[in-house]
């Protein structure tokens, strides 16, 4: 049984996490400000705090005694970040910073950071490997990006193991249906259960990696597990197929309308090879299947 801490655990993410840890018996700690986390979401077995992660006096001491620590906490998404931010940047580098000082002084084994395929940008090539240079779009991706760079330099100088996973449009239980941080599938599903058409920015083809929540959760558990990780690596979790946002709309069905195009990459396609290599994972959810199960759960 390890002890486990996990920020914005109340989120959509982050409480599967929490509650696959928790049905693995692990000991667990949510910190979570409740901004976008809700507290149905909740494991009634972890042990909650509602702290903002810009607290440090308040948050530090809960890492005592920590062995992995996974950051989920953050202004999340690109356009509320273009929106705000100033805001965004304090939360989504000051907080981070938070996490790893605290980790640090409380000794943790290591720290697995959710950093995000925004930090790619437009990339010409595909599919996107770690390797290439990146090519943000957005506050949000940069900053994302620059917090794979403070991990990797509290390993280089603290010694703080850490290990950085680029995620690629998680959807899955509990993804959100509304509000500035919900994805294009969830608007979708929202529209749909409202009667209204489905809102297809630009002219649909822009196309995307979507990865399921029960892999982006495994994912994080075998890379704090993995002895093969712990310096700072960062990591694809995508699928390693996508979708255009038009094929999405019509595996949910219904009518659509088309709005303005807006400042965004033109494709998303995950290399998820290094996963394979250094986390022994692989993706094993596909979209259509789950769509067609959601769609039945949703009444659509």
């Amino acid at each position: 049984m390890s002890k486990c801490l996990v920020t914005g655990g109340a989120g959509f993410i982050g409480s599967n996490l929490v509650d696959e840890l928790i049905e693995r018996g692990d000991e667990v700690i949510i910190i979570d400000n409740l901004s976008t986390g809700k507290k149905e979401n909740i494991n009634s077995q972890a042990e909650f705090h509602e702290i903002d992660m810009r607290n440090l006096e308040e948050i530090k001491p809960l890492f005592k005694g920590v062995d992995y620590v996974f950051h989920f906490a953050a202004f999340a998404r690109v356009q509320p970040s273009i929106e705000n931010p100033i805001t965004a940047n304090d939360i989504n580098l000051n907080g981070t910073l938070n996490v790893l000082v605290s980790a640090r002084d409380a000794g943790v084994k290591k720290v697995v950071y959710s950093a995000s395929s925004s930090a790619y940008g437009d990339q010409i090539i595909m599919p996107l490997t770690e390797d290439m240079p990146v090519h943000t779009l957005s506050p949000y991706g940069l900053q994302k990006y620059i917090g794979e760079l403070y991990c990797r330099l509290f390993s280089d100088i603290y010694g703080l193991p850490t290990v950085s996973l680029r995620y690629f449009n998680v959807y899955g239980k509990r993804q959100l249906l509304e509000g500035a941080y919900c994805l294009v599938m969830g608007i979708f599903v929202r529209q749909r259960l409202a009667g209204e058409p489905m809102t297809i920015v630009g002219d649909g083809e822009q196309r995307r990696d979507f990865t399921s929540v029960v892999d982006t959760v495994r994912a994080n558990i075998l890379a704090a597990e993995s002895d093969k990780v712990g310096k700072g690596e960062v990591i694809n979790i995508g699928r390693g197929k996508n979708y255009s946002v038009n094929e999405l709309a019509k595996m949910i069905g219904g009518p659509t309308i088309n709005m303005p195009p807006r400042i965004e990459p033109k494709e998303t396609l995950a290399d998820n090879s290094l996963a394979k290599e250094l986390l022994g994972w692989e993706p094993t959810v596909n979209l259509p299947e789950w769509l067609e199960e959601y769609k039945k759960e949703m009444g659509l």
